[in-house]
């Protein structure tokens, strides 16, 4: 829970995933974040191949209060990250292989200003480097560049990890009760209470 983004896309045949990750790493540097740089070359003739090796590409950089951010493919071109590679590439269930190519961060807690950066960043990134890339924002700032829907949504985010909290503290679960039936209560609970701050 908490708001977050979600991505896709493909390394650009022509571009240069060694400059890439020195731009990176030099972003994060500026802030003084963590990062972690993995290959820094592709195979010869590996992207858009079908096939991959068990080797990451790329970068991985972490802002302050804020997961960790996989700027990072396969062999073949492919966003991924390592734990995308351990969890999902063996499945024999075709949908859940897909989420081998679909990353996501969690940014509730870095706040407005480090989604804004990440964001700015993504867009600059997704010109020079990634072809096919795909970004859903929960905040809505990658679709409308509108800092005020970003507060706004960030603050909705909160309220309901404010209401969660308090339902879960105030209101245990009881011994009777399977999880489910507790979790359809607490999220009456809350509904109620958002209903009432609302009216």
């Amino acid at each position: 829970m908490g708001l977050s983004i979600h991505y896709s896309g493909t390394f650009k045949n022509d571009a240069s995933l060694s400059e890439m990750i020195e731009e990176i790493k030099d972003i994060a540097e500026i802030y003084k974040w963590e990062y972690n740089i993995y290959n820094r070359v592709f195979p010869e003739n590996s992207l858009s191949m079908s096939d991959y090796n068990q080797h990451i590409y790329g970068i991985s950089f972490t802002p302050s209060h804020c997961e960790t951010i996989f700027i990072s493919f396969l062999s073949n071109g492919k966003m991924s990250s390592p734990g995308h590679l351990k969890f999902f590439e063996k499945s024999d269930d075709q949908p859940e292989r897909n989420y081998l190519y679909m990353l996501s961060v969690k940014t509730q807690f870095a706040g407005v200003m480090i989604h804004k950066l990440v964001i700015h960043l993504f867009r600059y990134l997704s010109k020079k480097y990634f072809q096919d890339f795909n970004m859903s924002d929960e905040g809505r700032y990658w679709e409308t560049g509108n800092e005020q829907v970003l507060k706004e949504n960030f603050n909705r985010y909160n309220e309901l990890l404010k209401d969660f909290s308090y339902a879960i503290e105030a209101f245990p679960m009881l011994s009777v009760e399977s999880f489910e039936s507790y979790f359809e209560r607490v999220l009456s609970l809350i509904h109620d209470r958002k209903t009432k701050r609302d009216s």
